[in-house]
């Protein structure tokens, strides 16, 4: 509530405006334009005026009392513009909607109504009423405040003024704007005016059906009863209209009577029910009810109410017969069920408390006990506006479905196809807890899909139930519903409406079997936040499920190399799971562009399984790469290296470097690249004039050479190959010097060349060798024949030794083959270390 500092700041400015108003007007004016903006301004907000300066508020009055000076009696007046101090004398950072009219019924509703349909944006109303006394030639003489109880008092009358500011529109929408305004205040005078008419008409109707004879089907005392509801201020009248139906058979046609148009009807060609205008082209579903005996039938009208709200209009037709009980004709009428229609009990109006009463002893439930009890709630509590439309059968088949949910958390639809077939009429029932305006909006377009329609409304109830209810109304082609089974439909709502956790929990149990998979969804139900939810499906959680597990279980890395579907073939991801904290990306980043990869992005999620009675965090780093060259990536080819070669390189067991990149571009795997990286710095320490960048440069740009120097060792060393060793050189050797005649660089021709001499010059290797655990040893070795090696500096041994790991590299000199000692270097990482011996 405003404070009484605001209605004082109110108050002086209003007394500001209304002072310049008698300073700047004259003697004669000043008074009367004074008393207009004082009255103008009375009901207004403190905080709507105080907003605004003095000059714009004497400018709006005075504006729009120039407009109601030039109205003409009985026809409404309505300005659009956008105020310019040049043009109009006055400012405004708003475009204003100015109405003078005769005061009516809801004036202030439909505008603003109006304005919202076209998508503009209400920032003020200022709506007076002033009692307006004119002269004989209609020019107003004076302007009063209205009396208290809204009356005119003498020869004065109540005109309504209304000021409206809108979001800024440009001039050319300003006709389009004002000629809206103007058709909706013809629609509430004509709707005014002819109120009384039309409850006139009611009465007549009322008193002809009281003394009609019977009809089938039809209980005649409760249709009166509806009408004389009707007739009891429970309905707003908007407009009446009578049709008859002439001709016979498959050649009868619908006329208006165009003289019994009243209200928002008057004109014949507003059209209430365009499948109401020719039968011979109605379906034969819309033609049998057209034509069937019921007397009464309450439905929605094509046309959208333009007085009060801007809903569809509730339609009420009356079935006229011949004395052979032949349907001749209609009287409809059209308008707005009040307030009462919705706040009442249904078993307290007409019409609709013959409804329930006949459910419920249908369904043949006793009223005080639980299922009578739950059907009574359901039917107080069905949208009412389908209550009046919906027929016996439907409604108690439906009620009864609703019945049948017993609150499961399941998704259920119902479906009411409109008796003019102009629309379905559809209620969803999902679980409350996964009710959002996305999960609504997601619905919607599956049911305007199938439907080939339009969604017109929608409503949602959430109250104590498990269960919210969603109310969708879908517009479809007239008379051209498509064909669709319920069943259908709902299979799809269902799968839609499916929670991320219920696909979790049906890819676990799929992929781990019932037992184990609903015990690890108890673990991983809340372990994986929105972020992720949002960018990954269950599928993919299975697997990440099933590396966190391993990464708990073995206390290491986990990792998985992917692509998803929807990304180019240059580009692929790859997930890296680690207990406990997230990995410093300074760490990482380089292992990976010393793969051969630039990194695009990387998106860290925290995952925390329950492992006890605590959450366990596992970070899962996911990072974008592409080929540092740009070209395909074969991920099937290279997984299994590759991430093997990260884990090696992350545990120690692997150093750093460009060399890393064979894995992409040669297939090798880390153990192959060892053997070429140990190669390097032994020719490194042996004096090669080539640096060890280069070196790696080189065997990156000439892949299919490095995998034949590897395979040369493997020729030369592999156990396995037996009596065929010699054979594999040979072969391995033909193709290196048909690869070789293809290198450009003279520089690159010369390392290619030392490192084929330098596998060739090898006697022996620890490569193939296990350990005690049966696994290979953890460094390699290999014995040189010294005198066989390309420019290796004099003087030379007889025979070296060499041995590489990531944590100390060395060599042993013997210069003759009885074993005397002989030299050693070695280097150690980590606290550097060289020694000699």
């Amino acid at each position: 509530m405003p404070s009484r500092i605001a209605h004082q700041q109110k108050s002086d400015l209003i007394a500001r405006v209304a002072a310049e108003a008698r300073d700047r007007m004259g003697a004669q004016d000043g008074p009367v334009i004074a008393a207009f903006i004082e009255h103008y301004y009375a009901n207004v907000p403190p905080k709507d005026l105080v907003a605004q300066g003095a000059d714009a508020l004497f400018g709006a009055a005075l504006a729009h009392w120039k407009a109601a000076l030039a109205r003409t009696p009985g026809h409404s007046l309505v300005r659009v513009y956008t105020p310019s101090l040049e043009e109009h004398g006055w400012n405004a950072d708003h475009t204003v909607v100015e109405v003078v009219t005769d005061d009516m019924p809801f004036l202030v509703d439909s505008v603003t109504a109006e304005l919202n349909d076209r998508n503009l944006a209400v920032h003020l109303v200022i709506h007076p009423v002033f009692a307006v006394t004119r002269d004989a030639g209609g020019r107003p003489a004076a302007f009063a405040p209205r009396a208290e109880d809204g009356k005119a008092t003498g020869a004065a009358a109540p005109e309504s003024l209304m000021h409206v500011k809108i979001s800024e529109q440009s001039p050319e929408h300003w006709d389009a704007i004002r000629d809206g305004v103007a058709a909706v205040l013809d629609d509430v005078r004509a709707s005014v005016e002819d109120w009384q008419a039309m409850r006139t008409r009611m009465e007549g109707v009322i008193d002809d059906l009281g003394r009609a004879p019977k009809v089938a089907g039809t209980d005649m005392a409760e249709v009166v009863a509806f009408l004389q509801w009707i007739h009891d201020n429970h309905y707003t009248f908007l407009g009446y209209r009578d049709y008859t139906f002439k001709g016979r058979g498959d050649k009868r046609t619908v006329h208006v009577d165009p003289d019994t148009g009243l209200g928002v009807l008057r004109d014949p060609a507003v059209v209430v029910f365009r499948e109401l205008q020719d039968l011979q082209f109605m379906s034969p579903d819309v033609r049998g009810f057209v034509e069937q005996p019921a007397v009464l039938f309450v439905t929605k009208a094509n046309k959208l109410a333009t007085v009060h709200r801007r809903v569809h209009m509730d339609a009420i037709g009356i079935k006229r017969f011949d004395k052979q009980g032949k349907v001749v004709g209609e009287r409809v009428f059209v308008g707005l069920f009040t307030s009462a229609a919705y706040n009442r009990s249904a078993r307290d109006i007409p019409l609709l408390r013959h409804k329930v009463r006949t459910s419920l002893e249908r369904a043949g439930f006793a009223t005080n006990g639980h299922d009578g009890k739950a059907l009574i709630n359901i039917l107080e509590t069905f949208p009412r506006d389908e209550l009046f439309q919906i027929s016996e059968d439907e409604l108690l088949r439906t009620a009864l479905g609703i019945l049948h949910l017993q609150e499961r958390q399941r998704v259920a639809l119902f479906v009411r196809r409109d008796d003019f077939e102009r629309f379905v009429s559809c209620l969803i029932y999902v679980p409350r807890d996964r009710y959002t305006t996305d999960l609504r909006r997601r619905l919607q377009a599956i049911l305007e899909d199938t439907f080939a329609g339009t969604v017109t409304a929608h409503y949602s109830q959430l109250g104590d139930s498990a269960l919210a209810r969603l109310h969708i109304i879908v517009q479809t082609r007239p008379g051209e519903i498509p064909d669709f089974e319920v069943e259908e439909v709902e299979a799809r709502l269902v799968e839609e409406a499916r929670s991320w956790a219920d696909r979790l929990q049906e890819a676990l149990v799929a992929d781990q079997g019932e037992e184990k998979g609903l015990a690890l969804m108890r673990v991983y139900q809340r372990a994986f936040k929105s972020d992720y939810r949002e960018r990954f499906n269950a599928a993919s959680a299975v697997n990440d499920v099933r590396k966190v597990e391993r990464a708990l279980a073995a206390d290491d890395l986990e990792l998985s190399l992917y692509r998803p579907i929807e990304t180019a073939e240059d580009e692929f991801r790859f997930k890296v799971y680690h207990k406990d904290r997230p990995l410093p990306l300074s760490d990482v980043l380089p292992m990976l562009e010393n793969m051969g990869l630039k990194v695009i992005d990387e998106v860290p999620h925290a995952i925390r399984p329950l492992v006890g009675d605590k959450r366990q965090l596992v970070m899962l780093h996911d990072f974008g790469l592409r080929a540092r060259d740009g070209g395909p990536v074969d991920l099937a080819a290279i997984r299994d290296n590759f991430q093997e070669t990260f884990r090696r390189v992350w545990q120690g067991d692997a150093e750093s470097d460009d060399f890393n990149s064979l894995i992409l571009h040669a297939g090798l795997n880390w153990r192959e690249v060892v053997v070429i990286r140990a190669y390097c710095k032994y020719l490194r320490q042996a004096g090669i004039a080539f640096s060890q960048a280069y070196m790696e440069q080189t065997l990156a740009a000439n892949p299919a050479i490095a995998r034949s120097i590897v395979a040369l060792f493997r020729a030369r060393f592999d156990p396995a190959l037996g009596d065929g060793a010699e054979a594999a050189q040979q072969a391995v050797r033909q193709d290196l010097d048909k690869a070789l005649e293809q290198v450009v660089s003279a520089d690159e021709d010369r390392i290619l060349r030392r490192f084929i001499n330098i596998v060739e010059s090898s006697l022996r290797t620890n490569f193939y060798q296990t350990g005690d655990d049966g696994m290979p040893k953890p460094y390699l070795s290999f014995k040189l024949d010294s005198r066989a090696v390309d420019e290796l500096p004099l003087p030379r041994p007889l025979r070296e030794i060499f041995v590489y790991s990531p944590r100390v590299e060395g060599v042993h000199l013997r210069f003759g083959l009885v074993a005397r000692g002989g030299l050693r270097w070695s280097v150690r990482r980590g606290p550097a270390a060289l020694a000699g011996g």
